[in-house]
């Protein structure tokens, strides 16, 4: 009777010890900005693609500039309300605005809402990304509240946040205004120094969980951007549409496997309120500055990540096309050089981006400048006219 009452009481007090253990962390929520200002057939594709890794989107549909005033995006309704995720609205207010009309800017979010849901869009929140300064964060705060106060009560209100907030006082009572923050972690600082540091958006992310007691998102980059040579020292980013501009683009590109560890890291230990991670941006087929939807799917469910170029031959009566392809989920440079075992050569040409150098029993392709193949991608690189090609003595460089 006394070990039957000893073993009651090992067992009660194991059951309660499992009780008080630590549970797996909930995986962290993945979401994507939709930041195209003209939609096109390209947006099906890439909705339909994303669906099983984003659970929402948060889309491009308003912005306000100092000199051109307000802009609305161009979306398409039906394959918003086809796609049927949850939707964030954001509206763009540059941080060049000299001051943020607080009537004038309430109606146009105002209009966007009612004009959302008489599409039969339903809205799940509004986001207000707004760069303000430091100096500026009290008189954002004030705009804030009075937002809140007049936007339905049912419909969060959420601000793209920037790290250099964190110097501000004012920071714990403009994070009390909303009900959630987008920590932006890339492109905050002298682009010259790169995109995006993973140990630097860690920090960030650290010092703004012991800040916040609300949920809050990291913004983490999924695309590059050009450099190109400013009059006043300063260098011109390009991002999505291509300036016409004199000069050398520097390409920068944030780092597929960086933000793969970093992923990794926050999903293992994430810091306190951290609710998940949007991906700056939704990458549509002719978007030459985004990683790949294949890559960046492979990024957010932590797979392996590898390139696999290898040599692609069509013929047709003695014509080669000769072309790359990308087998693997991590996009890739061109290669740097190509070399074809060949016979009986009559013609060859490379096309734009490579040299030929054509020897009796070798062609050469060799890259001209830099360039991408998207992961499943393909890329021609040139033609010939010869007896034969040996496929298993051609070769690929990296």
């Amino acid at each position: 009777m006394v070990f039957l009452t000893r073993r009651i009481l090992l067992l009660t007090s194991l059951a309660l010890f499992s009780g008080c253990e630590r549970q797996d962390a909930p995986p962290l929520d993945q979401q994507l900005y939709v930041w195209q200002r003209q939609w096109t057939s390209d947006h099906d594709v890439a909705l339909r693609d994303s669906r099983t890794d984003f659970s929402a989107l948060r889309v491009l549909a308003l912005q306000a500039f100092p000199q051109a005033g307000w802009s609305r995006a161009r979306i398409d309704p039906a394959l918003l309300k086809r796609d049927g995720r949850p939707l964030i609205a954001v509206i763009r207010l540059d941080g060049q605005l000299k001051s943020l009309d607080q009537d004038e800017v309430t109606t146009q979010i105002q209009q966007v809402i009612s004009d959302w849901q008489a599409l039969g869009l339903s809205l799940c929140g509004v986001e207000i990304d707004h760069d303000a300064g430091n100096a500026r964060l009290p008189a954002y705060r004030e705009f804030l509240q009075q937002l809140r106060a007049r936007l339905p009560a049912s419909l969060p209100l959420s601000i793209t946040a920037l790290p250099a907030w964190l110097d501000s006082r004012e920071l714990p009572a403009l994070l009390s205004t909303v009900d959630s923050s987008v920590l932006q972690v890339h492109a905050v600082s002298d682009p010259r120094r790169g995109l995006f540091d993973p140990v630097q958006a860690r920090q960030w992310a650290n010092a703004w969980s012991r800040i916040t007691s609300k949920p809050f998102y990291l913004a983490l980059p999924a695309y590059g951007v050009a450099l190109l040579p400013g009059d006043g020292g300063a260098p011109i980013v390009e991002s999505e549409v291509r300036l016409e501009r004199e000069g050398k683009r520097q390409e920068l590109l944030a780092d597929p496997q960086q933000l793969s560890q970093l992923s990794a890291k926050l999903r293992a230990d994430p810091p306190a309120h951290l609710a998940g991670l949007i991906w700056f941006r939704l990458p549509l087929a002719n978007d030459r500055r985004a990683w790949s939807l294949t890559t960046l799917r492979a990024v957010v469910r932590g797979d392996a990540l590898s390139s696999r170029l290898a040599l692609k031959l069509s013929a047709q009566e003695g014509l080669y096309d000769i072309g790359i392809s990308n087998e693997g989920n991590l996009d890739s440079a061109w290669p740097e050089r190509v070399t074809l075992a060949v016979r009986g050569c009559e013609g060859a040409d490379a096309l734009a981006g490579y040299a030929l150098q054509q020897g009796p029993d070798l062609l050469t392709f060799t890259r001209l400048h830099d360039g991408r193949i998207a992961a499943g991608g393909q890329r021609a690189m040139g033609w010939a006219r010869c007896a034969h090609i040996d496929q298993g003595g051609s070769n690929v460089y990296p």
